[in-house]
C-alpha cells in the first residue's frame, strides 16, 4: 500500500509555452484543490476532466499563474492512483514556483522513475513494459522508437508469460507424479516431458538470437573511419553526413583530434568517428591524435578503412590491416575512384586483402555511399532491418535472465536423459520459471527493482 503523494515537473526545463507538474497518490485531488482557484468545484469534478483556473499560493495569499488542471481518478490512470496534472506557462521560474506550492501543500518530490514504479506496483504495467518507457524517451531513430513501443505493448511480456505458463504446467505434472505415484492421474512420460522442454528451450534461444539486433537498434553502431593521412577520411565523413563538418585539405595530418557525428542508416543510429591519419610522426600533437585513433579502434563495432587508390597500398596500410584490425569487422574502401588510377594499384590492393571485400568509392563525388550502407546492413542485420511487431531483446538484464533460464532448461533436459529422479528435473524448471519472472517483475527483488527505476529520468 502506497500512502504518500508525489509530484514532479514532467516537462523539460527552459523557455517553453507549457510546463506540466504531475501529482500522483491518495491526496492528489486534495492537493490539487488546495492550489486551484476557479469557479468549479474541484473535489466533485468527474474523472478525466479539465478545469481552467489559477494556481493559488494560500500561504502568501496570491495568485501565481493561469493553468489548466487535468483531473484523473484511480484506477484509470497511468500510475493506477489519483492523478492531477497542472499545465501552466513554461519557463524556469513559473514551473518551479508551481511545484514549490504543490510540495508545500503535502506532496513530496518524486524520485527518478517513481511514477513508472507506481504503475508497476499497481499492476498497470509489468517490468518489461515499464523499462520500455525510457527506451521511448531515449529513442534515437524511428526504428528504436518502434521497438520500444512493441515492448510497451507487451510483445516480449506475452512471449515470456507463455513460456512461464507452460513451465508451471510441466512442474504440476511432474510433482503430481512424484507425490501420488499410485493414483490414477494424467501423467507425462519422460519422452513427452523431454519434447516439451526442448520446444520451450528452442523458443528461448530464438529470443536470445535477437539480442544483437536489438542492441544495435537501441544503441546504434560505433563506426570508426581509419586510414593513413590524406586518403580522404574527412571527405568520407562529410559525404556520409551530407554536411561539411571536417576540415579537408591536401596537407597530411590535418585531422588531429577525432570528430564524431551521427547518421541514421535505415532506422539505425550510427556514430561516425573521423580519426587522425595513422602514421609515424615527430609532431607531438599528431602523435597524440594517432594514439587516440588506435584507442578508438578497440572500441569500434565496425571499421571503415580508407585506402587511396591513386597512391596504392603501402607498407603502412599492410601493418594497420594485419596488426590493428584483427577480429574487428571492417569494410575496405578504395577512395578517389573518380580519378584516373593505375589498374595495377587496384590489383595489388585486392591481392593484399584476399577474400576481404573492397568497395570503390569517391568521397568527393559521393560515389559508392549506397554500397557502404548496404554492406553495413548485410554485416549486422543479414540485409534486413525489419521489426514487424516481433519480440526483440534490447536489455542486458533481459539477456542475462533469458540465458540463465535457457541453461536451466538444458539442465532439466540433461536430467531426464540421464534418468535422474523427477525432483532434480523440477528444481531446474522452477529456476528457469523464476528467472523469466525477473523480466516481467513477478519474481524480482526489491533492491534490483529500485536500481532499475533509479535509472529513469525525473518525472517518469
Amino acid at each position: 500500500m502506497i500512502n504518500d503523494t508525489i509530484a514532479a515537473i514532467v516537462t523539460a526545463m527552459g523557455a517553453a509555452s507549457v510546463g506540466i507538474i504531475r501529482i500522483s497518490g491518495p491526496d492528489a485531488i486534495k492537493i490539487g484543490n488546495l492550489v486551484y482557484s476557479g469557479k468549479a468545484e474541484f473535489i466533485k469534478t468527474p474523472s478525466h476532466s479539465v478545469l481552467y483556473g489559477r494556481v493559488y499560493d494560500q500561504f502568501n495569499k496570491k495568485l501565481i499563474d493561469e493553468a489548466l488542471f487535468l483531473i484523473m481518478r484511480e484506477p484509470r490512470t497511468f500510475s493506477g492512483e489519483d492523478v492531477v496534472e497542472i499545465q501552466c506557462h513554461g519557463g524556469m521560474i513559473s514551473v518551479r514556483k508551481v511545484l514549490e506550492i504543490v510540495l508545500r501543500n503535502g506532496a513530496r518530490i518524486a524520485e527518478p522513475g517513481e511514477f513508472s514504479k507506481r504503475a508497476f506496483l499497481n499492476g498497470k504495467l509489468d517490468l518489461a513494459q515499464a523499462e520500455s518507457i525510457m527506451d521511448i524517451v531515449n529513442a534515437k531513430t524511428e526504428k528504436s522508437l518502434e521497438l520500444a513501443i512493441n515492448q510497451l505493448q507487451g510483445a516480449l511480456s506475452i512471449l515470456v508469460n507463455e513460456v512461464r505458463y507452460e513451465l508451471l504446467r510441466l512442474v504440476a505434472y511432474i510433482e503430481a507424479d512424484i507425490d501420488f505415484p499410485e493414483d490414477d492421474i494424467e501423467r507425462l512420460s519422460n519422452t513427452q516431458q523431454l519434447e516439451k522442454l526442448v520446444e520451450l528451450s528452442d523458443r528461448l534461444i530464438n529470443i536470445l538470437r535477437t539480442a544483437q539486433k536489438g542492441k544495435l537498434i537501441r544503441e546504434g553502431l560505433n563506426v570508426i573511419i581509419i586510414g593513413k593521412p590524406n586518403v580522404g577520411k574527412s571527405s568520407l565523413l562529410n559525404a556520409l553526413i551530407r554536411e561539411t563538418k571536417a576540415i579537408v585539405t591536401d596537407i597530411p595530418g590535418t585531422t588531429r583530434d577525432a570528430i564524431e557525428e551521427y547518421i541514421n542508416l535505415g532506422g539505425i543510429p550510427i556514430k561516425l568517428v573521423d580519426t587522425a591519419g595513422i602514421r609515424d610522426s615527430e609532431n607531438l600533437v599528431e602523435q597524440i591524435g594517432v594514439e587516440k585513433a588506435k584507442e578508438f579502434i578497440t572500441k569500434a563495432d565496425l571499421i571503415l578503412y580508407v585506402i587511396d587508390i591513386i597512391e596504392g597500398i603501402s607498407d603502412d596500410d599492410k601493418n594497420i590491416i594485419f596488426e590493428l584490425l584483427d577480429k574487428i569487422p571492417t569494410i575496405f574502401l578504395a577512395n578517389k575512384a573518380d580519378l584516373q588510377y593505375n589498374q595495377d594499384n587496384l590489383k595489388a590492393i585486392k591481392s593484399i586483402l584476399g577474400e576481404k571485400e573492397l568497395i570503390l568509392i569517391s568521397a568527393k563525388e559521393n560515389q559508392g555511399l549506397e554500397a557502404i550502407e548496404e554492406r553495413i546492413a548485410a554485416l549486422f542485420f543479414e540485409g534486413s532491418l525489419q521489426i514487424s511487431g516481433e519480440a526483440i531483446i534490447t536489455s542486458a538484464r533481459h539477456v542475462q535472465a533469458l540465458q540463465g533460464a535457457y541453461d536451466h532448461l538444458k539442465g532439466a533436459i540433461n536430467s531426464i536423459q540421464n534418468d535422474m529422479p523427477g525432483d532434480f528435473v523440477v528444481i531446474d524448471i522452477r529456476s528457469s520459471w523464476e528467472l523469466l519472472g525477473k523480466i516481467t517483475g513477478d519474481t524480482i527483488e526489491d533492491d534490483i527493482l529500485d536500481q532499475i527505476f533509479s535509472q529513469f529520468c525525473l518525472g517518469k
